[in-house]
């Protein structure tokens, strides 16, 4: 057999460990805490009812105006395909009464997601509520996984193994300590250590390198925690700016620290950012000093740090860039609005994102020194020590010869 052969069988088995964690691991983690209840049986989230069914008829297509708007409607006749129903066919309506996006329409054998409910007098309705979406975000996961494997080989099969870690962390240690009362930050400070600190030995190696990154990762997560930490307070965030924060306190009896909530939120949101600036910048030390062993610690610092300088720019505009894209209708409603900036900065949920872009890019920065001054002082540190001992190994075999 080949050693290509080789290299792609072994790619194979890391993918098919990958599906089967996937599916037997995080899935069914994500669905019970998607389906979390609280002390007193509610169930929160869309719908105890909420079932998957198939279009097996359209029954009508017509045209509505629903104010200004003319839109095609559609009345479909859907099987039900589980729960408690499956089997049953019932009639939902589609665009007639709710604005629908233009050029979505229903074909038999889609799958939508309905909402069964059952009325006082015994009779049971069913309501539209989203498409099924799961097979063609398989067909994606899956073509990620395949362009990450071919252009990464063995270390873009490893990343995926990171990532699913990554997934393990973030469902099965950090949301459970948070809905168990823990500290929302030390929660989070930790799990993203402990998620990048073997993300990043499973990826990189056990070496000197990933020593210096795990090093600067653990200063740069106290910094950056202590910095969020600080604006929050000075801020006065409380959490109640959220939608979703509102929603989990409604809706169910457990005590959850909001304010940490958010910390603990841009924390995470900065971790993906710090493990590219903080390994980057460790590598650049390594293979400045592989260049150029002659350089002492301040050399190897400055010259790291004017890579480091131009990465750190362009992470700020990057991660500036991914809040802004996931606040564009947020920033479409301000410009429409015609409220005043410094009217509209005040609001807790505008104030909010401000504060996890700046805090988040207060990480970044300090990433930067912080994980270049640790690589350069222990690859200085490990070459002394090589120095000493090629010093002392002629004095030690010369003793004996001596002797004799």
């Amino acid at each position: 057999m080949s050693k290509e052969m080789r290299r792609f069988l072994w790619y194979a088995l890391l993918m098919m460990v990958f599906f089967a964690v996937l599916i037997f691991t995080i899935v069914p983690r994500l669905n019970a805490l998607l389906s979390t209840k609280t002390r007193e049986g509610q169930r929160i989230g869309l719908g105890e009812n909420m079932v998957q069914a198939k279009i097996v008829e359209i029954v009508e297509e017509g045209e509505v105006i629903l104010g200004e708007i003319s839109q095609t409607y559609q009345v479909l006749r859907v099987e039900i395909l589980e729960g408690p129903w499956q089997g049953d066919v019932h009639q939902i309506e589609y665009g007639r009464r709710q604005i629908r996006p233009e050029g979505l329409t229903m074909r038999v054998g889609d799958k939508v997601l309905v909402q069964v409910d059952q009325m006082p007098d015994g009779s049971v309705n069913a309501f539209f509520i989203d498409y099924v979406r799961t097979r063609s975000l398989f067909w994606l996961l899956l073509a990620f996984i395949i362009f990450s494997v071919i252009v990464g080989r063995g270390q873009g099969a490893r990343g995926l193994l990171g990532l699913l870690l990554s997934l393990w962390v973030i469902i099965g240690f950090i949301i459970p300590r948070i809905l168990q009362g823990d500290d929302p930050t030390w929660v989070s400070v930790i799990g993203g250590f402990l998620l990048l600190g073997a993300t990043m030995y499973l990826i990189y190696g056990f070496s000197l390198k990933t020593h210096a990154a795990i090093l600067g990762l653990l200063c740069t997560l106290v910094f950056t925690g202590v910095m969020v930490s600080f604006f929050v307070n000075l801020t006065r965030l409380t959490g109640y700016g959220s939608e979703d924060a509102l929603y989990i306190l409604q809706h169910s009896d457990i005590t959850i620290n909001l304010r940490g909530l958010v910390l603990a939120g841009m924390l995470i949101g900065a971790l993906g950012a710090l493990d590219d600036l903080i390994i980057t910048q460790a590598s650049v030390v390594f293979e400045l000093n592989d260049t150029d062993p002659s350089l002492d610690m301040r050399g190897l610092y400055q010259r790291a740090m004017r890579v480091g300088q131009d990465h750190v720019t362009a992470m700020i505009n990057t991660l500036f860039m991914a809040y802004a894209g996931a606040a564009l209708p947020t920033l479409v409603l301000f410009t429409l609005s015609g409220q005043g900036f410094s009217d509209l900065i005040n609001l807790e949920f505008v104030a909010e994102e401000v504060v996890r872009t700046l805090t988040g890019s207060l990480g970044l920065i300090s990433a930067a020194p912080i994980s270049t001054a640790i690589a350069s002082l222990l690859v200085v540190h490990r070459r002394r020590r090589a120095e000493n001992n090629l010093v002392k190994s002629p004095t030690e075999s010369s003793g004996p010869t001596e002797d004799l």
